[in-house]
């Protein structure tokens, strides 16, 4: 019944809203008849208390408005270098029209002026009052107006489909680039234009060689907002103690920009995410995102979820650029955060041949901060010059009570762990464009990443029966563990870009990788009587030096015909590894690896990419050390060192349309990946307990992958359209018998959006989630059914409601369990015209769920899990704009 009310209204909205438009269509030529693409064509409705219609062409000069039936409009249609030209039209019935534009001979600064949207090269510009209204508050409002502009829930930017990968602002990079902070904080009314730079490089000369496609964005700040303080500050009161506050100030001049972030709160919203953090890390133009990979140190324990049951947040953040002299930048920035959070968990956790009943109650205190020193010298428009310096520093803390059920018995585990983490980045860049011919690039790079892990577990009743040589005769068993490692990387790649002509390019790339790295650990127990009982007469304890160093040369081959842009070649790796522990091992491998990239751009708009790599990898020291460690209460892991390097096929397919005129937006993607040998684990059971060690295996699995998301845009509803699959098969060693596991799913989701001009934006869609994991012994079904509405309303002068509602339906097909919870949140926000002052007044978790349900797989265990959540919070804020 529901769902007949659900297409019902829909029918009725598009009923009503095809009743009410008038279609004008055609195309924009030139005088030779040639298709004029992004040129403007904007509706000017007589009555001017009516906004502006407004569209842009696509690759082909096509253009359509959907106008109000009866109104009388004037048609403009500008386009850069061409004379704009006028068309009187009554919307009274569909009607097509064509136009033909004359080349103009006035200054391209005159007619730029009054474009909407400009497009030279790669450069496409928006003025972004010709599409605000002024009930925007943050940057992200801005963009959601911008034709071909989209922000996700996650502060990801797209335009026409192609992700923004670089956020800058006034041309400096808003905190390393990063584009949550930038749609999250800049405030709507300090935008002037937005820029979106297609093939960005920060090094401009470098442009066309990167094979990365990069997008940047570049935000233009109005002119009355430089050389002032400029941002704003909120604070809130909740139910039960809840609270929030938060301050964005910024500060913008010819030379000195300074942006600051703050936020605190404890009602579970995170301003930086592990997401986030991961964005922070390396740090090195795109022209070697080849040649590194990077880790970043061993933040893990950062990456706590959203879904706590109690949660104080506290963030601030500083970014600083100086323009030093003509030749020389300095920029920086700081980030300091801290969480501490409390969970409480259950699991139904499937093994092989029992079945476990688990809860987790834990307690975080996670702390982090950032240091970033970047020094950009240019001293000619030919050569450039960056030297980037990074410290990340982190302390977390965890404690978790952990009781386990297995057939009636029941024991109870406390473990406290603590993490201390620095991390150091030194990365010194140079470019130099030597003629048309020859452009070098070169990087040296330094990473000194260091973590000290201390583990306690404390229980009453015995655990890891016959894998710890623990005496179980005491009152309570108490465990210590330390598990220290410490890495260093020194990396030295030179490129050679020989640009033959503008169609053929060959590219030689030449380098030394090196790794040292020292792990650690000391596994003990502490008796009764406070004496210890150190594990290591029993086979435990590591004390391993692994050291890699990776030689390469590779030769690529560019060139390109028509719509067609191929990159073929080969790198050639000599890998030396030596490893120092009980005995000392040294190994010399030769690995060939090539690759190949096919570009089909059959127009700007609509571009097909295929990739293939043969691609290696090598293991962390952890598993090479050959003797025991403890990972958890119920395993006990031991290393192998005559592992080798992994190797896998990787290929990719991706397509991308875009079409403003014909309202679609669609992306396609097909991923393959065939390990040939690789490292995996093998476990051998005792009950719940579980020794764990790792081989190498030949073709030990594969997995296809898919997704194709699809936007279509009729009248004034856009229809949207996700689906996806996951296809993978791999072995597992389980208590020495090899076996094939499966693990299959996919998902799909249809929604439809309004786009009204004086409606609410309403979007209207359900989400369907099955998987699919199938061993030797046993299948196991989940299917996850989520209903979802989303509401944004402009409404009288300065109102704003939002409002997101989702029901999900979880079924575990294999137990026959099913649970219904809802989440829903609103807000409701008034700011008056022309003040600084506004209110807000914010409702979470609506209907006050207890929980969140999910599942997960791994390679011998399919868990059913319970996440509590915060309860029902109700917020009055009130906000000023500076």
């Amino acid at each position: 019944m529901k769902k007949n009310l659900l297409f019902i209204f829909l029918f009725a909205i598009s009923t009503t809203t095809f009743s009410q438009k008038i279609t004008l269509s055609g195309a924009v030529k030139d005088s030779l008849q040639n298709p004029l693409p992004y040129a403007n064509v904007i509706a000017k409705p007589k009555d001017v208390s009516k906004n502006l219609q407004f569209a842009i062409t696509d690759n082909e000069g096509y253009y359509k408005l959907l106008l109000a039936h009866g109104d009388t409009i004037t048609i403009s249609i500008s386009y850069l270098g061409y004379k704009p030209i006028e068309y009187q039209f009554i919307a009274l019935k569909a009607a097509t029209k064509n136009f033909t534009l004359q080349q103009s001979s006035e200054q391209l600064d005159e007619v730029i002026i009054e474009m909407p949207v400009t497009v030279r090269g790669d450069t496409t510009t928006y003025k972004t009052d010709k599409f605000t209204d002024g009930s925007e508050r943050k940057l992200k409002n801005v963009l959601k107006k911008l034709p071909g502009v989209e922000v996700d829930k996650n502060g990801g930017v797209t335009v026409q489909g192609k992700k923004v990968t670089t956020m800058l602002v006034d041309g400096k990079k808003f905190f390393g680039g990063n584009s949550k902070l930038a749609v999250d904080n800049i405030p709507a009314n300090a935008i002037g234009n937005v820029q979106v730079i297609d093939n960005y490089n920060e090094v401009a000369f470098l442009k066309g060689l990167t094979d990365s496609d990069e997008m940047a964005m570049n935000i233009q700040l109005k002119e009355d907002k430089k050389r002032f303080v400029f941002g704003d500050v909120e604070a809130g009161k909740g139910n039960k103690e809840f609270y929030k506050t938060s301050a964005n100030l910024f500060y913008y001049s010819p030379k000195t920009n300074v942006n600051f972030i703050g936020n605190s709160n404890n009602i579970g919203e995170k301003t930086f995410t592990f997401k986030d953090y991961m964005s922070f890390s390396g740090g090195i133009n795109a022209i070697f995102s080849s040649n590194f990979s990077w880790k970043g140190g061993d933040f893990s324990q950062f990456m706590e979820s959203n879904d706590v049951v109690s949660s104080k947040q506290k963030f601030g953040a500083i970014n600083i650029t100086k323009v030093a002299t003509q030749k020389l930048d300095v920029s920086g920035y700081a980030i300091f955060s801290n969480s501490n959070t409390s969970s409480f968990v259950e699991n139904v956790n499937e093994y092989t041949t029992f079945t476990e009943q688990r809860t987790n109650t834990i307690t975080a205190d996670n702390l982090l901060g950032i240091g970033n020193l970047n020094l950009e010298y240019t001293p000619n428009s030919l050569e450039k010059w960056h030297v980037r310096s990074q410290v990340k520093r982190t302390n977390n803390t965890n404690n978790n009570s952990l009781v386990s059920l297995i057939n009636a018995n029941t024991n109870t585990i406390a473990t406290d762990r603590d993490l201390t983490a620095t991390y150091i980045n030194q990365n010194i860049e140079w470019h130099k464009r030597q003629n048309d011919k020859h452009t070098f690039s070169s990087v040296f790079s330094y990473v000194f990443d260091k973590n000290n892990n201390a583990a306690f577990w404390q229980t009453q009743s015995p655990i890891l029966q016959g894998l710890i040589p623990a005496d179980n005769s005491q009152d309570v068993l108490r465990i210590h563990q330390l598990k220290n490692n410490q890495e260093q990387n020194i990396d030295v790649v030179l490129k050679h870009f020989w640009e033959i002509n503008n169609s053929n390019h060959i590219y030689t790339t030449v380098g030394n990788k090196f790794i040292s790295e020292d792990f650690l650990t000391d596994d003990s127990q502490t008796l009764d009587d406070g004496s210890l009982n150190n594990f290591a007469n029993g086979g435990f304890g590591n004390d391993l030096n692994f050291k890699l160093n990776d030689v390469f040369l590779g030769m690529h081959y560019k060139f390109r015909t028509g719509i067609f842009t191929v990159k073929q070649g080969v790198e050639v790796h000599n890998y030396n590894w030596n490893l120092a522990n009980q005995t000392n091992l040294e190994n010399n491998k030769w690995v060939v690896l090539p690759d190949f990239l096919a570009d089909i751009e059959f127009n700007k708009s609509k571009k097909l990419k295929l990739n293939y790599n043969l691609k290696t990898s090598f293991s962390d020291a952890s598993k090479f050390a050959d003797r025991f460690y403890l990972q958890s209460y119920n395993s006990v892991f031991k290393g192998n060192e005559t592992l080798e390097n992994n190797l896998y096929h990787a290929a990719r397919a991706y397509f991308s349309r875009f079409s403003l005129y014909r309202g679609i937006m669609l992306h396609a993607n097909l991923n393959y990946n065939k390990q040939i040998k690789s490292v995996r684990s093998t476990v051998d059971f005792n009950d719940i307990n579980q020794f764990l060690t790792v081989k190498m295996f030949n073709n030990p699995s594969e997995d296809l992958r898919g997704n194709i998301h699809l936007e279509k845009t009729i009248k004034e509803l856009k229809y949207k359209f996700d689906v996806g699959f996951n296809n993978a098969t791999y072995i597992q060693e389980i208590n020495t018998t090899l076996q094939t596991n499966k693990n299959n799913g996919y998902d799909y989701e249809f929604a439809v959006e309004t786009l009204f001009d004086n409606f609410p934006k309403i979007e209207l869609g359900i989400r369907t989630d099955v998987g699919k994991f199938t061993s030797s012994l046993n299948t196991s079904k989940f299917v996850t059914t989520e209903p979802f509405v989303i509401i944004d309303y402009d409404f009288l002068k300065g109102f704003i409601f939002n409002f997101d509602y989702r029901q999900s339906n979880y079924q575990n097909k294999t137990l026959g369990q099913k649970n219904v919870y809802e989440i829903a949140n609103a807000t409701l926000s008034y700011k008056k015209e022309n003040s600084g002052w506004s209110y807000k007044m914010t409702s979470q978790n609506i209907f006050n769920a207890q929980f969140k349900q999910s599942n997960s797989f791994t390679d011998y265990l399919i868990s059913d899990s319970k996440t509590f959540i915060l309860p029902r919070i109700v917020m009055i804020s009130v906000g000023y704009n500076l």
